[in-house]
């Protein structure tokens, strides 16, 4: 089982992924795309490890998560990934596609662009549960900045291609999930 869980911030999603994970009845490994590079995310990332169950084995992985995918996937596993769009951050800004969009260059990332290709292609040959969490941020209006225009955009088309390889996708709005697939 592959899936997609979207939503806004705070929505739920989280929780709602840890709870399936805990449902699948099979070893846990979740794997962070965050990293602490300041106070308020290390405390989020706190927040995040507190609520998790302590059995669970724990990957950290902010760029290459198909490569780390692959290692840990198994068929008595869930591998829970939270989340894309931390993980699609970490893309833009290590390959320089959010300062190439600010400075009005053409985007050429090719490690953005290298890492999306590599999850999309090795996600259906996966053993076990694959749970993947992310932010929905196309809903409001277009953002000024050209490298969030870009973020959104990237984010956007990330999530059509992720959603098409998945088998089951949810959105989640004041913790309460819709099934859309």
């Amino acid at each position: 089982m592959k899936e997609l869980i979207l939503g806004g911030a705070r929505s739920g999603k989280s929780a709602l992924a840890e709870k399936r994970a805990v449902a699948s009845a099979l070893a846990v490994t979740y794997v962070a795309t965050g990293e602490a590079l300041d106070a308020e995310m290390a405390q989020r990332i706190g927040h995040h490890r507190a609520r998790r169950p302590t059995h669970w084995a724990l990957a950290e992985e902010p760029l290459h998560l198909a490569a780390t995918l692959r290692a840990h996937a198994a068929p008595e596993r869930c591998l829970l990934v939270d989340c894309l769009t931390l993980w699609l951050s970490n893309l833009l800004l290590k390959g320089r596609a959010a300062a190439q969009a600010e400075a009005g260059e053409p985007v050429a990332c090719p490690l953005l662009d290298g890492e999306i290709d590599a999850l999309i292609e090795c996600l259906p040959h996966l053993p076990g549960h694959i749970i993947l969490v992310s932010n929905e941020v196309g809903q409001g209006i277009v953002p000024l900045g050209a490298s969030t225009r870009l973020y959104v955009d990237t984010a956007g088309r990330l999530h059509q291609r992720v959603a098409t390889v998945c088998d089951r996708v949810s959105f989640v709005v004041a913790g309460l999930p819709l099934q859309f697939k």
